[in-house]
């Protein structure tokens, strides 16, 4: 029904064409946007629904006077896009477009060791740069939260506590003290997951035992903060990329690599 409806709104499109075929030139590739920009406001307005079938080639060069490789050009772009699909001997179809607009990591994505050392992977490169911004753009409010933090974490190590929350709630303050939101909104999305201990027993399996571990890290996360307070861009992207090198390293060896951990 629905490529009933659009035969009809293309017929306008066409008739429309052929009526300003006296006043100006009919360009090729004019012609190509024209219907192209028809068919995706019928499938914006949802006349055109996923799994719909387009008019014919030959209902397309009628209802616009054009030649057949001007249509084949308009497909070809909307097949590009993503909006329809070509299924040969049967004619072209609307697709359901791909969700492009949400970036998403769900809990899923960390079954495995691997899994947990790409994300780690990803945040040395977004957070190696937040520290750097944080050290140029910290306020003292800034400062205060991130004392907080790190005195928070330095509290739980003693109480046989993973530490999780301070050490989320450091990492937190550095993607604040940016003063670029979307830093912020980022650490928000991923949550206390970005922590590898949160998905994988690193704790239990580490050499060192979890006190000297969780000092390591606690003297990192010191080294970051003092070059914030000094204001030492480069020392701050320094600190953070050797931080979370290290968590990725000290990763890998304390579990086998078919099995999950943490940092």
């Amino acid at each position: 029904m629905a490529s009933v409806q659009t035969l009809s709104s293309l017929a306008h499109a066409g008739d429309s064409s052929a009526a300003t075929t006296a006043t100006r030139p009919r360009r090729p590739r004019g012609l190509v946007s024209e219907i192209v920009e028809a068919l995706v406001l019928n499938i914006r307005q949802g006349q055109l629904q996923p799994g719909d079938k387009l008019p014919t080639e030959v209902e397309f060069m009628a209802r616009f006077d054009v030649s057949r490789t001007v249509v084949r050009e308009a497909i070809s772009k909307l097949q590009a896009s993503g909006l329809v699909e070509t299924r040969h001997g049967i004619g072209t179809f609307v697709i359901e477009p791909p969700d492009t607009r949400n970036f998403k990591i769900a809990p899923e994505d960390f079954a495995t060791v691997a899994d947990v050392i790409a994300l780690l992977e990803l945040r040395i490169s977004l957070e190696t740069e937040a520290a750097g911004l944080a050290a140029q753009r910290r306020t003292p409010a800034n400062l205060v939260q991130l004392e907080a933090a790190l005195q928070s974490f330095k509290d739980a190590i003693p109480h046989e506590s993973d530490g999780v929350p301070a050490d989320f709630q450091f990492h937190m303050e550095v993607a604040r003290a940016t003063g670029n939101q979307h830093f912020a909104d980022l650490m928000t999305y991923l949550g206390t997951m970005i922590i590898p201990r949160t998905r994988v027993k690193t704790l239990e399996n580490v050499p060192e035992g979890r006190l000297a571990y969780l000092q390591k890290v606690h003297a990192e996360h010191e080294s970051i903060y003092h070059a914030i307070r000094d204001q030492d861009s480069d020392s701050a992207r320094a600190a953070m990329r050797t931080h979370l090198s290290n968590s990725r390293e000290r990763l890998r060896k304390s579990q086998p690599l078919d099995s999950a951990s943490s940092s």
